[in-house]
């Protein structure tokens, strides 16, 4: 049996703890198959935003290990497609030495939610479900 050979993406956000993170893990749960993924950021956050492990953990995706990395170290890898996930991290987004396929769907920032921690997670969780039904979308009809 010919094995087929999985389509790589990189998914890049500001902070890289929150958006592109949830972005990663849904493309991974969907698509783990036929993309591999990966995310990093403009300007590394400390750690994965509390919240978006919870949102991600409630729909059975785990993002608990994950860690915001910097997009330097993934200058050099072969991409098939580049994503940005916020408005930012679009106007900063390095260019890649290999030619690649960019493209940007933009989402709202869930860590600039207020209230309570309900209230918060509310956003988190409305953010997590626009990721799965616009950007797993986008992905998957690239390949």
């Amino acid at each position: 049996m010919e094995t087929m050979t999985k389509k790589r993406v990189l998914i890049l956000c500001t902070g890289n703890s929150c958006r592109s993170q949830m972005a990663e893990g849904w493309v991974r749960h969907h698509l783990g198959d036929r993309w591999e993924a990966a995310s990093a950021g403009t300007h590394p956050a400390g750690e994965v935003a509390p919240l978006a492990v919870r949102a991600m953990a409630e729909v059975g995706v785990d993002i608990s290990a994950a860690r915001p990395k910097h997009w330097a170290p993934f200058l050099d890898e072969a991409w098939d497609l580049v994503v940005t996930v916020c408005d930012s991290a679009r106007e900063s987004c390095p260019v890649f030495p290999a030619v690649v396929e960019q493209i940007h769907v933009s989402f709202p920032d869930p860590v600039l939610a207020t209230g309570s921690e309900d209230q918060r997670l509310v956003v988190y969780r409305e953010v997590r479900d626009d990721i799965r039904a616009r950007l797993v979308a986008e992905i998957a009809k690239r390949f």
